[in-house]
């Protein structure tokens, strides 16, 4: 039992709320700070992740990686994510389940009108915690772009951005690729 169980029920909340999200039927739903969240993102919000998608997928593939928005895990939260595309190696991602932040390459969050803050603020500081190494955030509300690297357990110590739409941004390594921000 963990130590963060009920101890009169033997429960452990995280774990059960975590089991929850996984076992729904319909949308699928992320964990943010605690609340359920559904993910349901509109056609624009697909079309810019999808721009994205399209222009690293060839280094995507000479790095033996696969892009996707499966479940990223924050073990000890209340937190589950599902990102609008991370960026994994092949051979973590065929291991089935969630993954860690950490075992991602990059991690990409485009905002929504009715989640912008949480992507900007709460997102961007967990991912740091976890140990994402890139996080981009597409701020379609604000036209801009912001690639956070270096991170930390108080958050990313190094931010290229914001950058408005339009603007060529360079993905470092292992990508070094430059990303064209003009059709987001």
């Amino acid at each position: 039992m963990s130590a963060a169980a009920d101890y009169e029920t033997g429960i452990d909340p995280e774990r059960a709320l975590k089991y929850a999200v996984q076992h729904m039927h319909g949308d699928r739903v992320e964990i943010i700070e605690g609340a359920i969240e559904p993910v349901s993102p509109t056609w624009d919000h697909e079309a810019a992740a999808e721009a994205i998608r399209d222009q690293i997928k060839p280094r995507v593939r000479e790095l033996d990686c696969v892009t996707g928005s499966g479940n990223l895990d924050l073990p000890g939260s209340a937190n589950w994510y599902v990102p609008d595309i991370a960026v994994v190696p092949l051979d973590v991602a065929k291991g089935g389940g969630a993954l860690l932040p950490d075992q991602t390459l990059l991690v990409v969050e485009v905002t929504l009108e009715s989640n912008a803050d949480t992507d900007r603020i709460v997102k961007r500081r967990r991912y740091a915690e976890y140990g994402a190494p890139l996080h981009l955030l597409v701020d379609r509300m604000e036209r801009s772009v912001t690639l956070f690297s270096d991170p930390g357990r108080l958050g990313y110590t190094k931010a290229d951005g914001p950058h408005p739409f339009g603007t060529r941004l360079q993905l470092p390594a292992p990508f070094g690729i430059d990303l064209d921000t003009s059709s987001l």
